[in-house]
């Protein structure tokens, strides 16, 4: 819950943020920017060390980092401080994921695909209830109870991991030692400092594009690669992407899901507002035939991924975004909100299957050893999607979101479907070649 609850309660914190601190939006905004950007780097490095040096302990130090971020937020002096501990509150809560997602795969055998809807369906839950929640903490107690809400999950989630989950092997002083001096720092260094870079690069395209930025991104990339390719302990062995093509058939697929995702998380307030004239609270209530009939969705998958396999949901989710796509771009605009909801609805089916079943896939297509650092690229996928949407409506929508808008919108969407339809085509055929029919 931890980290989608905390990207996205904070968007409604922001004005109250803007003015104790006098500061313009475009400042504290920075809130939401460099909450994306540790994100996208912690949750593969927090995995990698999960990896080494166990998942339990790395799950706990997570949360106690969020804890930390919680307490020292709302005492936060200046707006410098209030960054770091949102700093310090995203590599917390990334470090979680992973190393959850590695428990999982390591001690739950049988229904995994069923155990991961259920972190689908709390990810999705506060993904969607997020602005919402974050309204109702603002108004009762100001923007410090968006940090303060944190502390009674992450005590709950401290004694449950305590007491229940198996505990990591022991290592002795002289085996830690030696894990730590082969950790791969350079290349960790490398890896994060081109993602951050890259990712300003995309976030630029809002207002004046930093090709700077991209230049060093990419210069920084290639540096990680030359590392990675060099090393004897990696810390990410990138030979498995040509090694293990349906891996990153798996993370493409995850980024355009949540390209075509949340290009209506975002775009649809906007509209609705904007366009249509409606309410916050009104553009909130229809957002949930999107986000519930997603989380409804979430746990059927995962059955029907632990009965069938994942590439047959995969196809069905792909297929599924382009029919909504589809009605979406002709249907849409001039709608009842009875058609609006049943539209909306269509959506949510399509992401609560892909998000269910492209997670299972990952894990099945990861070798067993790094699945915590696979597990946080996987997530470092979706905000690469998510920052990817925001560049496209920021493209799209320019001034404001009109109706003819939202039609250009449901045409990128068509496209995305239909490119995510054609590689899980792909990636089915992939897996009889191989002989993984059984496996997957």
């Amino acid at each position: 819950m931890l980290n989608p609850l905390n990207s996205s309660m904070i968007a409604l914190a922001l004005h109250s943020i803007q003015k104790d601190f006098q500061l313009s939006f475009s400042t504290v905004s920075w809130l939401i920017t460099a909450f994306y950007l540790s994100s996208a780097v912690a949750q593969p490095v927090t995995g990698k060390i999960g990896d080494i040096f166990g998942r339990k302990n790395t799950f706990l130090f997570g949360l106690v980092l969020v804890a930390l971020s919680a307490i020292g937020a709302p005492f936060s002096t200046t707006f410098l401080l209030l960054v770091v501990m949102r700093l310090v509150q995203s590599i917390g809560s990334s470090a979680i994921y992973p190393s959850g997602m590695a428990l999982i795969r390591e001690h739950i055998k049988e229904r995994q695909a069923s155990a991961l809807a259920v972190l689908s369906i709390f990810a999705s839950a506060m993904v969607a209830l997020g602005p919402t929640i974050g309204g109702f903490l603002i108004v009762w107690g100001g923007w410090p109870a968006i940090f303060w809400v944190n502390l009674p999950f992450v005590f709950l989630s401290f004694m449950l991991g305590w007491y229940m989950f198996p505990k990591d092997v022991k290592k002795d002083k002289e085996t830690v030692k030696r894990l730590f001096s082969h950790l791969d720092f350079w290349g960790m260094g490398f890896f994060a400092a081109g993602m951050v870079l890259f990712l300003w690069f995309l976030l630029s395209f809002e207002k004046s594009v930093h090709f700077s930025a991209g230049i060093g991104g990419l210069l920084f990339f290639a540096l990680f690669a030359w590392r990675e390719l060099k090393v004897k302990e990696p810390f990410i062995d990138i030979r498995i992407f040509k090694t293990n093509p349906q891996l990153t058939l798996v993370y493409v697929q995850f980024i355009l899901l949540n390209i075509f995702f949340y290009c209506l998380f975002f775009g649809l307030p906007a509209y609705f507002q904007e366009a249509m004239g409606l309410g916050v609270e009104k553009s909130g209530m229809i957002m949930l035939f999107m986000s519930g009939v997603s989380i409804i969705i979430s746990t059927f998958a995962g059955k029907w991924a632990d009965k069938s396999g994942v590439y047959q949901p995969i196809m069905a989710g792909a297929l599924l975004s382009i029919i909504g796509a589809c009605a979406f771009t002709f249907f849409f605009v001039g709608a009842s909100i009875i058609v609006i909801g049943i539209l909306l609805s269509i959506m949510g089916l399509s992401y609560g299957i892909g998000n269910v079943v492209l997670q299972v896939a990952m894990l099945k297509e990861s070798p067993k050893a790094i699945i915590g650092t696979t597990s946080g690229l996987f997530q470092t996928c979706r905000y690469l999607g998510s920052i990817f949407s925001t560049i496209i409506l920021g493209m799209i929508f320019g001034a404001e979101a009109s109706p003819e808008k939202m039609k250009i919108v449901g045409g990128i969407m068509i496209i995305l479907g239909t490119i995510s339809f054609l590689m899980s085509v792909w990636f089915s055929r992939q897996s009889l070649r191989f002989g993984n029919f059984k496996q997957v």
